[in-house]
């Protein structure tokens, strides 16, 4: 049975996993795919499952996805990247609540992909919040980064997971670290938030052990403890950058 569910992905050179994630989708009525100028085979593989392709000039994640929304025609959205995918469990899992009409926005795990395989089962997983009504959800595009929708509504959590493979290799994270350190740089710029010389010289160590012991990721071996050094250099590159920022703005 189709399920009265939009999915919405933005995309830009997904061409390694997006077929992963129009495969997961097949049961949903309708799938909008929002492309920033693909140079790969993304808008080829995606026209190949028959999906409603949108070429829009970058506007910014918030921004983006917004425009992707609005092309959807369902009251009930699901947000995907176009390195994700979802599975039969949660699509049940969204087929009760959909039915239920108890809540208007949904969060559920994230299951990271790193170096060919998920992390440990003991190492805590990542939330996102992804499937809402569209009629009470916005992106609030002062958000340059890691943006999500905010929602005006009951949220539920459920114990469900998707898989995420753009931490698939150590190369693909260090570029989306360095792209979104940037961004959260320059957000904090601009909401005039200033350089704390405690927070440089602290951060590193702190996300460092937060990730490590209390995140779990200690139990995910040699995976966990590279992940957990990642986690803690992108939070210090962000407090650089700010630096950079005022510094230029000086100089």
């Amino acid at each position: 049975m189709t399920l009265p569910i939009s999915v919405f992905i933005v995309t830009k050179n997904e061409e390694k996993h997006i077929a992963k994630t129009l495969e997961s989708v097949k049961e949903m009525a309708e799938v909008i795919l929002v492309d920033s100028g693909s140079t790969d085979k993304t808008v080829e593989i995606a026209k190949s499952y028959g999906v409603k392709v949108f070429e829009h000039e970058w506007m910014g994640y918030a921004k983006q996805k917004q425009y992707a929304m609005e092309q959807c025609s369902n009251e009930w959205v699901l947000n995907l990247d176009g390195d994700e995918a979802i599975n039969p469990q949660l699509v049940a899992a969204f087929k009760e609540i959909i039915e239920q009409d108890k809540a208007d926005s949904v969060r559920f795990w994230r299951n990271d992909i790193f170096i060919g395989k998920a992390l440990s089962s003991w190492s805590k997983k990542p939330n996102n919040h992804r499937l809402y009504k569209k009629s009470k959800s916005f992106f609030d595009d002062s958000r340059l980064a890691h943006e999500s929708a905010t929602v005006d509504g009951k949220e539920v959590f459920i114990n469900q997971v998707f898989d995420h493979y753009g931490y698939d290799s150590i190369a693909a994270i260090t570029t989306k670290n360095n792209n979104y350190s940037t961004l959260k740089a320059d957000e904090k710029f601009i909401k005039n938030k200033k350089v704390s010389n405690l927070k440089l010289i602290l951060i590193f160590p702190l996300v460092f052990l937060k990730e490590y012991l209390l995140q779990r990721k200690i139990f995910s071996g040699r995976r966990g403890f590279i992940l957990a050094i990642m986690d803690a250099y992108y939070a210090f590159i962000k407090e650089a950058k700010l630096f950079e920022n005022h510094q230029n703005k000086v100089n």
